[in-house]
């Protein structure tokens, strides 16, 4: 194995039901109609992508622009108090970034992804983020992954990817990665895909799976 690439939100800091409360309460203050269904169709999405389906499937009365911009904002103001950070996370990245070059491939964007950087102090630690912002396409597609392993100058099929959501998974194993997952409690990942993963009881797990025993 040549590289590590984490996912951020629902793997390194427990961000999803953050996301998920924003969100909704911003669409129903701009016009729109939450489903069941909005939460996991938007698990994995760009930035774009989400900003369109809030639009076009939640019926926010705003541009995907817009849309996109006012959810960010929030976000980005429940973070100036430091990032909801997992337990272990911080130590299980730096134990596996001791032996292989590491990586973070979210569909966070860019200004969250820095900002659990700058908190944890893994700036120095992390040399590649990238959000699917840059990548052209969300999770499911494999394209974050396949633009974070390029850019540590690795083969996909050469490197892991640990993921929590079923949308996560799907774009992992799509890059041919082998995948490890941390099912997410909050919104658990569909048993079919778990079943062509390597699932963990949780994030503290993966050193000793991956043959780095934490000290």
């Amino acid at each position: 194995m040549d590289a590590v690439v984490f996912d951020l939100d629902g793997v390194l800091v427990d961000s999803e039901t953050v996301w998920d409360e924003v969100r909704q309460a911003f669409a129903t203050a701009h016009g729109g109609t939450w489903t069941p269904a909005a939460t996991r169709a938007m698990q994995g999405m760009s930035t774009p992508e989400w900003g369109a389906y809030l639009v076009e499937e939640v019926g926010v009365r705003l541009s995907p622009e817009d849309a996109a911009a006012g959810v960010i904002a929030e976000m980005d103001r429940r973070y100036e108090a430091g990032p909801p950070v997992l337990p272990h996370a911080v130590d299980v990245v730096r134990a596996v970034a001791a032996r292989w070059p590491v990586a973070i491939a979210s569909s966070s964007p860019p200004s969250l992804i820095t900002a659990f950087l700058h908190a944890t102090d893994l700036t120095g630690v992390v040399p590649v983020a990238v959000s699917s912002e840059a990548a052209g396409a969300g999770k499911p597609a494999p394209d974050v992954y396949l633009l974070a392993c390029a850019r540590l100058g690795v083969e996909p099929t050469r490197s892991a990817a640990v993921e929590d959501s079923t949308n996560g998974l799907r774009a992992a194993l799509a890059a041919g990665m082998a995948v490890y997952a941390v099912p997410n409690p909050h919104f658990p990942p569909a048993p079919e895909v778990l079943a062509e993963v390597t699932v963990l009881r949780g994030i503290e797990d993966l050193p000793g799976a991956l043959g780095v025993p934490r000290s």
